[in-house]
Parts: structure tokens; C-alpha cells; sequence
């Protein structure tokens, strides 16, 4: 038996004003290279599973992106003695939900279940796991659905500028893969491709699991066995930093649309550093707070530029970075992008002030509770944590750290990551004259 490590965490979410419950949080003994978290819930019959290994887009050969996307459609397309439709007549018998994604860096197994039903979803789990079929009738389904989302994405300005932002900042890293690949890579890929990806990728090495609901550690342990056990320890490492990034400039990316989507980020702090939290709260109070930011206040409330503009910190295992997007008519776009300019300048030059900070610190710890009102949520957000690297005493402090966040520190952070000056951004639509001229609408004071 590995060590097991009980931590208590006060993983608390709303019941009612004034009423809150805690869940105990507790590290369960799992097979070699699995990192295995439980939260018990037994109120009602349910369990909810979050699996994340490492692989996804980023993994794929240089020459065929799109592979672990399509490893991860045709695992629920039958496995062992079941072919496709067999596997999901099983899945609706038993009322199990079990989806198979996949990201930038890993992927993404979820599973609900009624607790009577554990045995089966476990087992048809592992089957997945331990022998997709890959069939030739389901890989060309797969395709076939892949090429014509590809056609999609080629229509819509928000996916075409979220893929030109990608290979524009990350240049030639893994990082820029589009993780549905191109017409040419997913019209290539082999029955061979997928197998041998899933070789590589089905391993335990690595493996983050989180579970929230009805079970108990014992018995989650004999269902990780089962799924685990008969699967290579393996050892997927992190793909490499990347080695340059992008220039600071504007693409254009022409389309006869009416309104074109704007995609900007520069530099952010990676998740362990210790800016990162200051720059979450200080990214709150520019563009992370809904109708609460600057940007907002300043693109779509006083201006009327956009119907909503937001920015976002992302972090991946070997970079991160502080991303936004903004739509704006044609005739309109470069002003909402000279203003989101200008309010981030003002913002790095003189910060946040007292009332600000006290207000996002205010919604960001009361709002927590909101993520783990439910077993899925739970389950969703303590995979989450184990994705980022931190530990199960993370639900606990992670409140504490925002709240010990003071205004010289989130300053310093505004000044340091928030300068527009070092911005990547890509437009996907032609911009057309505009009737009224930025300096109509920028302030003048």
C-alpha cells in the first residue's frame, strides 16, 4: 500500500447565506504515477470522475496535428468486444455519462455515475482505456465530422483569430498546434497515427484523477486498480518552454464580415510564480470582472465599441500568458482597440486603487464557493489544481492568498504584466473607414 495522505480542506461551497459545509479533501492510494484526490459526499447516490493525462495538441508530430483530438473521439467508439454502437448502448443502459476530450497539453477523461452503476462505469472506463478499437467506420465518421468543423472555424472570425493568435505568439512551438489540425494533416492521418499515439499517450505516468460524491477511498482505490493497473507506468514529459515569442504588432486577417473579432495577449506570469495571484486579482479589476472591469466600463459602457470585451490569465506547464478578445463592427474595431490600448496603458501606469482592489478581493473569494456547489464541480476544479501542479491544501489557502494581496503589490504586478506595449494581437475581419475617428472617442482628460 502507497502512503496515503489525508489533508483537510476546508472546500467549502454555499448551502444558504450563513451556511456553509466542509469537504475533506484526501490523497487515495492509486497505482504507480497516478495522482489520485477524493472528496467524499454520500448525501446523495453519485459519483462524479476527472481524469487528465498528458498529451493533446501539443504532442502531436509536427506533420499531423490533429491526431490526440481525434485519439480522444474515438475512445468512446467502441473498445474490447464492443464495437461503437454496442459501447454506447451500454453507457445509455446505465445512465453513465462518459466523455473523452482533448486540450493543449493533456487529455481529458469525465465520468458520471449513479453509485449503483460504479462497477459497470469503471469497467467500461478501462475498456476505453486499455483497448480502443479504432476501427476503420468510426475513424472516418471522426474525420469526416473534424473536416467539417475545420469548414466551420473557417467561417467564424473569433476561431479564425484565436488560431492565427496562437501561431503568431508561439511561433514554431508545439504550443501554436491547432488541436483539430488542418484539412491536409486530418485528411492524412492513419488508423496506424492513432494507434500509435494512444501507445504512447494511454499511460498512467502522470495521471491526474479527482473524484467527488458517493465512495469511499477504499473502494475508489479498487476502481483505480482496475483502470490503472493494467496500463504502462509510461513517461510523457513536458514539451520544452518555448524558445522565442512573437513580436509585439497587429495582423489582419481579411474577411467580408460585419464585425471582427479581436484576439490580443502578451506575456503572463506562470501559475507558481509568486506574481501570479496579484496579477489574477489585478487582471479581475482591467478585464476578468464582467460589467465590474475598466475595459468593459470603458469599450461597451461609455462608448457603446462592443457588446463585451474580457481578458484572462492562461497558463500551460512550460509558458503562460495574459489573453483578451473584443468584436466590434467594422467601422468600429480600431477604435475598441485604441481604447483597450489606452485603458491598459493608464492601467499599468497608475494601477488600481483601494476601493477596486477591496471589491474584486470581495467577489473573488465569495464567488469560490460557486465552483464547488456541486460533485461534477468539485471534481472539475480539484483536477484543475492538480493540472496547474498545486496541492489538495490549495482549496483552503487559495482564498487567504487573494485576501493578503495589498495595493502596492498588485501595482507593482499592474505595472510589470498589463503594458500594451508588448502586445500580440491578430484581427480576423476587414476593418473598413470609420465614421467616427478614435480621437472622437478617446477621453480628453
Amino acid at each position: 500500500m502507497r502512503y496515503l495522505q489525508k489533508a483537510l480542506v476546508a472546500a467549502v461551497f454555499c448551502l444558504a447565506p450563513n451556511m456553509v459545509q466542509a469537504a475533506e479533501v484526501v490523497v487515495v492510494d492509486a497505482p504507480e504515477g497516478v495522482e489520485a484526490w477524493l472528496s467524499e459526499e454520500h448525501t446523495i447516490p453519485m459519483i462524479a470522475f476527472r481524469l487528465s493525462i498528458p498529451g493533446g495538441a501539443a504532442y502531436d508530430p509536427t506533420d499531423l496535428p490533429g491526431v490526440a483530438s481525434m485519439v480522444s473521439s474515438l475512445l468512446d467508439e467502441g473498445a474490447g468486444d464492443l464495437d461503437d454502437a454496442a459501447f454506447k448502448e451500454a453507457l445509455e443502459t446505465y445512465a453513465i455519462r462518459l466523455g473523452f476530450g482533448s486540450g493543449r497539453e493533456y487529455l481529458s477523461i469525465s465520468m458520471s455515475t449513479l453509485t449503483e452503476n460504479a462497477d459497470e462505469a469503471f469497467r467500461l472506463m478501462a475498456l476505453a482505456l486499455h483497448a480502443p478499437r479504432f476501427d476503420a467506420v468510426p475513424i472516418e465518421r471522426v474525420r469526416a465530422q473534424t473536416l467539417a468543423g475545420l469548414r466551420q472555424d473557417e467561417e467564424d472570425p473569433g476561431t479564425v483569430a484565436a488560431k492565427a493568435w496562437a501561431s503568431k505568439y508561439f511561433l514554431d512551438h508545439p504550443y501554436a498546434h491547432d488541436a483539430s489540425g488542418t484539412f491536409e494533416s486530418v485528411a492524412a492521418i492513419s488508423a496506424a497515427d492513432i494507434r500509435a499515439y494512444a501507445e504512447q499517450h494511454l499511460v498512467r505516468g502522470g495521471a491526474k484523477v479527482a473524484v467527488a460524491g458517493d465512495i469511499t477511498q477504499e473502494q475508489l482505490s479498487v476502481f483505480l486498480e482496475q483502470v490503472f493497473g493494467p496500463m504502462p507506468l509510461g513517461n510523457v514529459e513536458p514539451v520544452a518552454p518555448p524558445p522565442a515569442l512573437g513580436e509585439p504588432g497587429t495582423q489582419i486577417i481579411e474577411m467580408d464580415i460585419p464585425q471582427p473579432a479581436v484576439i490580443f495577449g502578451i506575456k503572463g506570469p506562470m501559475r507558481h510564480d509568486p506574481d501570479f495571484i496579484p496579477a489574477y486579482v489585478a487582471n479581475y479589476v482591467l478585464g476578468g470582472g464582467g460589467f465590474s472591469s475598466r475595459l468593459m466600463d470603458e469599450v461597451r459602457e461609455k462608448r457603446g465599441l462592443t457588446y463585451g470585451i474580457a481578458t484572462g490569465l492562461q497558463d500551460y506547464r512550460t509558458a503562460a500568458l495574459i489573453r483578451g478578445s473584443v468584436q466590434s463592427e467594422r467601422t468600429r474595431v480600431l477604435t475598441a482597440l485604441e481604447v483597450t490600448k489606452q485603458e491598459m496603458a493608464r492601467f499599468a501606469a497608475d494601477g488600481v486603487n483601494a476601493m477596486e482592489l477591496a471589491d474584486a478581493k470581495t467577489y473573488l473569494t465569495g464567488s469560490f464557493p460557486l465552483r464547488l456547489d456541486s460533485n461534477s464541480k468539485i471534481a472539475g476544479a480539484l483536477n484543475g489544481f492538480q493540472v496547474a501542479g498545486l496541492g489538495p491544501e490549495y482549496v483552503i489557502e487559495r482564498n487567504g492568498l487573494i485576501e493578503a494581496v495589498t495595493l502596492e503589490r498588485v501595482n507593482e504586478v499592474a505595472a510589470r504584466y498589463f503594458s500594451p506595449e508588448g502586445l500580440v494581437i491578430v484581427i480576423a475581419g476587414t476593418p473598413a473607414p470609420e465614421e467616427d475617428t478614435v480621437t472622437d472617442l478617446l477621453p480628453t482628460d
